[in-house]
């Protein structure tokens, strides 16, 4: 199964040239919580158990889970890949489009895998996979719906990796038993390079899932540095106004240039184009990527710029 990725600057610099590139090509947060000076701990010693242990009661504060259901994991893509082999492999649902790495992974891992449209096409499957909200085209399921899914298969993975903005949408306050949550943490607070993620799981697949990981599968300045920026509510409020309103603002740009918009979250943006590729070249000619996606011709996806200067070359880039 192709694995194409946003994040690929490289390719796009080779091809264009220029190092000043703006990369909208992922849902990362382009406005990153300003990380501080580390102690010498996080840099010189191998990670504690007392600061994983204090990273995840932050965590399930903010998750809104019990501690005991916490595990954090060098990135949720760690968890993605290590959880098809803890079971026996069998007849797995993914949703799709999404995000290909699910399917990519059971596939590998020997599962059998088909393609559903939404949680209606999965009942009966021994593992179910659901994003939610969806990646590419931000679609969305409540808790209520997707705790009705839990109960019609063996399994279910949800992959809450764009949800920080959207607590209304999470299972971690009231998790079905044979459910598993993965969370992001470079998306939301913009750190995509410490590789950081958990997983909200029953304690005894944690502890398999601990196993499987090794020791000390999560770096210590990763540790310190999460633990603070998830006790930090307030940069966190206004966070999800700035994309708040900012996602609407590049709507409305995207309208203005012939774009239709088809969906999205809070960190990023789906538009259907004449044609995508089209559309990419035009604003790479900018120094601005964008992700387009094997399976359209027509959608491209935009990150939310983060600064006044990244907005001014987008809307240049946009008009000309």
């Amino acid at each position: 199964m192709q694995r194409d990725h946003g994040g690929n600057l490289d390719a796009a610099q080779a091809r264009f040239g220029g190092d000043d590139w703006i990369d909208l090509s992922t849902g990362i947060n382009r406005q990153p919580w300003p990380v501080p000076a580390l102690s010498d701990a996080a840099w010189r010693c191998l990670p504690t158990a007392t600061a994983e242990s204090h990273l995840i009661c932050v965590a399930a504060n903010w998750y809104g889970c019990r501690r005991e259901q916490l595990l954090p994991v060098a990135g949720a893509s760690a968890a993605i890949q290590l959880l098809p082999r803890l079971w026996v492999p069998g007849r797995a649902a993914v949703l799709a489009p999404s995000y290909n790495e699910h399917a990519a992974s059971l596939g590998a891992a020997g599962w059998h895998v088909r393609t559903a449209a939404g949680p209606d096409e999965m009942a009966g499957a021994d593992l179910a996979v659901v994003v939610n909200p969806n990646n590419p085209d931000g679609r969305e399921w409540t808790p209520a719906r997707l705790t009705k899914l839990a109960a019609t298969v063996e399994r279910l993975v949800v992959d809450e990796s764009f949800a920080d903005p959207r607590p209304d949408l999470s299972l971690a306050t009231d998790l079905p038993d044979n459910t598993v949550l993965l969370r992001s943490f470079g998306k939301f607070w913009g750190l995509g390079g410490l590789r950081l993620g958990f997983v909200i799981a029953a304690p005894d697949l944690l502890a398999q899932l601990r196993e499987a990981a090794g020791p000390w599968s999560v770096n210590g300045p990763a540790l310190e540095i999460a633990a603070a920026a998830m006790a930090d509510r307030h940069w966190a409020d206004q966070t999800v106004t700035y994309h708040s309103e900012a996602s609407l603002r590049l709507d409305h740009v995207a309208q203005k240039a012939g774009w239709r918009p088809a969906g999205g979250t809070h960190l990023f943006r789906l538009y259907d184009t004449p044609d995508a590729a089209a559309a990419q070249e035009r604003l790479a000619r900018a120094r601005i990527w964008s992700r387009r996606f094997p399976y359209s011709d027509r959608w491209l996806r935009l990150g939310i710029p983060g600064t006044r200067t990244e907005w001014d070359r987008l809307l240049k880039a946009l008009c000309a």
